[in-house]
């Protein structure tokens, strides 16, 4: 558009959104937002339609978890914006660049209730760094701007701008819009000193990384940094694709049911370095993993926002810098000592394939761990990994060993549903690469109707539908804390093979373990969106203990 063309603001969403690279956005349509579903019609941006504003956010931050650009998701007012909530609570807590559009009311409906009215920005503040509603038009290229800005900078997060109706189809004349500026926080030389000194006199040292604002560069950086000197390194809960797990370095994941061998070593360490991630609720084992406020090891955390330095944990050297920046200079430090943990280094990773190596047996006619060591066997290291949330997720988290960045798209949030949005969306950003939701019955039918949309759009992914009849996590607990008193637990679920097959895709059944490997070949040849339901016996809920044992507490 030449400066001085009067366009609407649908169009001028759309522009500003083509000047910031955006090559792609879910949505559910709506009324409320005509104007921009017009405007992408030729803009050559694609459009993914999702069946519920849920999934659609989902697939949003699985964009930004694997891009580093925030993912864009558009919905309708009221049940369409409230729907998409549970996709922006994921990205705040996950620290996921998102950027949620939400068609709004016509200005002069404003506070009368009117019809779907919600006040987004009391709503929704808890939810993302920063909720603007766009009044005017011709301010259009400012919002978005600074939306990209603040969903990228420091810890990365969702942004919410509303749209209201009328506002969308005014037009006028608007700057051109131009990319944001991305807003980097390096580490002084003075901190680096004083960094290269801590870890030098350390004995017992251990790297726990995590968060986002990393790159292929940075982690192979890392790694070879890592290696170099043979220092430890384990993985915040569903961060594993930040490092190679064959790695002689890898300690193993910080996370939900962590090694005890490791969760030792770490209580046991002389300094911590928390790199990328916050050590929160899931990889701090309930916060008992390091003393609050005053871990009992010595503690340097980076991390890139200010305010979350010494927020929980006081640190014995804070550096606020994300990732990418930190380990840039990390191969211009000389360090001198390593000899003194390289043999804990070794005996730690040996612990940790020790623990990874999965049980053979089990109750019922089906064993995971078959399972996860055929998969291991046949699936390329490019493969990338989706999941929810419950006990099936142990399965892939413990016993799937990651060796390349960008293969996993799992929330730290442990919100369900999340794994088949997020395979869809991952299929449709890496075409040539194989990506594999786990699910389990409870976690899929919740954005299960987002597997059409996978049919739709000709994405082959393979879900791996763990059934075992129950919301599995939460009858475990429930044993544990009410022996033999099952209430709210149990469920009655579709056929899922018929349920693939009657949307168009592949269906497969897996009732021994030793027919998985033939069907997933099956579902890998469809060419097809595949589901392959993995029944397994409810005793079989942890790969360690039965509902029983969990009952009886033996």
């Amino acid at each position: 558009m030449k400066a001085g063309m009067k366009r609407t603001g649908g169009q001028l969403i759309v522009e500003a959104l083509k000047a910031n690279g955006v090559s792609r956005v879910s949505c559910v349509p709506g009324e409320s937002y005509l104007a921009v579903l017009d405007a992408l019609y030729e803009s050559g941006i694609e459009t993914v339609v999702c069946r519920q504003e849920g999934g659609a956010a989902m697939m949003a931050d699985t964009w930004g978890r694997l891009t580093g650009e925030p993912g864009i998701c558009m919905v309708t007012r009221g049940p369409g914006a409230t729907n998409a909530s549970a996709g922006l609570h994921i990205a705040r807590q996950d620290s996921i660049p998102m950027i949620l559009f939400i068609g709004q009311v016509q200005r002069e409906a404003r506070e009368r209730e009117a019809f779907q009215e919600v006040e987004y920005r009391r709503a929704f503040t808890e939810f993302a760094k920063w909720v603007g509603e766009i009044d005017d038009a011709r301010r259009i290229p400012e919002f978005v701007t600074r939306a990209f800005a603040v969903a990228t900078s420091g810890r990365p997060g969702p942004v919410v701008l509303t749209l209201p109706e009328d506002m969308l189809v005014e037009e006028v004349e608007a700057p051109e819009a131009k990319p944001y500026m991305p807003v980097e926080a390096h580490p002084g030389p003075s901190q680096m000193t004083a960094f290269a000194k801590m870890l030098g006199e350390a004995k017992r040292p251990i790297f726990i990384i995590g968060g986002t604002r990393w790159s292929e560069e940075s982690v192979a950086t890392f790694r070879a940094f890592a290696e170099n000197h043979k220092l430890p390194v384990g993985c915040s809960f569903r961060r594993q694709m930040l490092f190679d797990h064959l790695s002689p370095s890898y300690a193993g994941d910080v996370g939900i049911g962590i090694n005890p061998a490791l969760a030792k070593e770490i209580k046991e360490s002389d300094l911590v370095v928390l790199l990328g991630g916050r050590l929160s609720e899931m990889p701090s084992s309930g916060y008992t993993l390091i003393d609050i406020p005053y871990p009992s090891q010595k503690l340097i955390h980076i991390y890139p926002e200010a305010e979350e330095l010494g927020r929980v944990y006081r640190p014995d050297l804070a550096i606020c810098a994300a990732p990418d920046d930190f380990v840039a200079v990390l191969s211009s430090l000389t360090l001198s000592g390593s000899a003194a943990w390289a043999e804990r280094t070794a005996a730690m990773h040996a612990a940790y394939l020790a623990w990874s190596t999965p049980p053979q047996t089990g109750p019922g006619t089906v064993q995971m761990g078959p399972i996860m060591d055929w998969i291991e066997a046949n699936v390329a290291d490019d493969a990338i990994f989706t999941n929810g949330a419950g006990n099936y997720a142990t399965w892939l988290h413990r016993f799937h060993r990651f060796r390349r960045y960008n293969t996993q798209s799992a929330p730290t949030s442990g919100s369900m549903g999340y794994g088949l949005p997020a395979a869809v969306a991952a299929k449709h950003l890496f075409p040539e690469r194989e990506v594999i939701c786990f699910a389990g019955d409870g976690c899929f039918m919740m954005h299960g109707q987002e597997f059409i949309t996978a049919v739709r759009y000709g994405l082959p992914i393979i879900t791996v539908l763990v059934n075992n009849g129950t919301y599995g996590t939460i009858r475990m607990h429930q044993e544990r804390e009410y022996p033999g008193r099952v209430s709210g637990t149990d469920l009655v679920n579709p056929d899922f093979n018929a349920f693939a097959k009657a949307y168009g895709g592949h269906g497969e059944t897996v009732e021994r373990t030793q027919d998985f490997a033939a069907a997933f070949e099956r579902a890998r040849a469809s060419g097809k969106p595949g589901i392959i339901e993995v029944k397994l016996d409810p005793e079989a809920i942890t790969p360690t203990r039965t509902l029983t044992q969990i009952r009886t507490k033996s």
